[in-house]
């Protein structure tokens, strides 16, 4: 109906004043325009929101993959679940892989495989942080995206590296230690050497001792091999060589749970303090309990949703070109820190996997 043959019938048998009249004509155009611009508001903003929402959409047919090593650790969930989040709010597939074993060559050929199938890009953990490299700089050259997280390879072409900063971690954990001791003491580290997590985490420990704590004397540093048992053992050593030892920190998992029984088997139980890392279960359980004094929580599931976030918007060309050199082209941060908590029994019921 047009709009003269609506006022016609609007108003018929209807005695109206011309200005009136007029005014109610008015009224109608108005309210008409106003009807027709913000409908076309809504549709605009409509339009730029679904053009956005579908620029961070995937294909379900793009797959990613997360390659660890000990692929069966508790410590990986939290990291597998951020890389499943960020896969779900993406739209696209992700797929888990790793080493068995604490094996350097398994774990090559994982990636070695993984590459052969070409998938959109890579998140890796690297056990070594020389020998992954030529592995990592193939994928590269083959045009698939890596990023590694957790345990990283400086030399390689990755484009970031989402990690603890862990030479800081252990700067924290001995500032702990050292208020647990009261400034005074000895004390020892079992870690994993080779790895460049665990000999930054060990050498900021020990730095920041000698710097800021004279009065506690580091005593040993030994090899757990990343293993709840081999732990265990460098721990009753420890204890054997240096009876005096008052407190031990262990730069990952399994070596705080190793360390606690093996002091707990000592009967030392409250006189060596502990500071573990991570916070599986068996190492909150030991917090809550007290055979742990704390531990230092990461921020895994950071690190594996932006993973998949940086990989994907590397490969769908929203981070500028990556590749080529060391310090790729590309406006991905070339390191994250994502993070570091101290876990005492305060607060441990909150890091309990809900």
């Amino acid at each position: 109906m047009s709009l003269g043959k609506f006022v016609r019938t609007t108003m018929k048998g209807v005695t109206i004043n011309p200005m009136k009249k007029l005014l109610w004509i008015y009224a109608i155009l108005i309210g008409t325009f106003i009807l027709y611009v913000v409908q076309y508001h809504t549709r605009e903003v409509s339009s730029r929101a679904g053009g956005a929402h579908d620029g961070l959409r995937g294909e379900i047919g793009e797959k990613y993959v997360m390659v660890t090593f000990q692929s069966g650790m508790e410590y990986w969930k939290s990291s597998l679940k951020g890389f499943e989040d960020a896969a779900q709010a993406l739209n696209v597939s992700v797929e888990y892989r790793g080493a068995t074993q604490y094996d350097v060559h398994e774990q090559i050929t994982v990636l070695e495989q993984v590459i052969a199938k070409k998938p959109e890009g890579i998140a890796l953990s690297a056990i070594d942080p020389v020998r992954l490299t030529a592995a990592i700089n193939k994928a590269v050259d083959a045009g698939i995206p890596v990023v590694l997280f957790d345990s990283g390879a400086p030399e390689s072409r990755a484009l970031s590296f989402l990690s603890t900063d862990n030479y800081n971690a252990g700067v924290t954990a001995a500032r702990k230690m050292a208020e647990l001791l009261g400034g005074q003491g000895e004390t020892a580290v079992v870690t994993l050497p080779g790895q460049l997590n665990h000999e930054e985490r060990k050498q900021g420990f020990i730095d920041t001792l000698h710097k800021e704590y004279p009065q506690i004397r580091l005593q040993s540093v030994k090899d757990g091999r990343g293993d709840r048992i081999y732990s265990k053992l460098a721990a009753a050593d420890i204890l054997k060589e240096f009876p005096e030892v008052d407190g031990i920190f262990a730069t990952e998992a399994n070596g705080g749970v190793g360390v606690g029984e093996a002091v707990q088997e000592a009967e030392a139980a409250g006189k060596v303090k502990i500071i573990g890392f991570d916070t599986d279960k068996d190492t909150l359980d030991m917090v809550k309990k007290g055979a742990i004094s704390a531990t230092l929580a990461q921020g895994t599931w950071n690190m594996g949703y932006w993973s998949l976030q940086f990989l994907f918007h590397q490969h769908h060309g929203l981070a500028g070109p990556g590749g080529g050199t060391k310090a790729a082209a590309s406006s991905l941060p070339r390191n994250v820190d994502t993070g570091i908590t101290v876990v005492t029994g305060d607060n441990v019921e909150q890091f309990y996997a809900k």
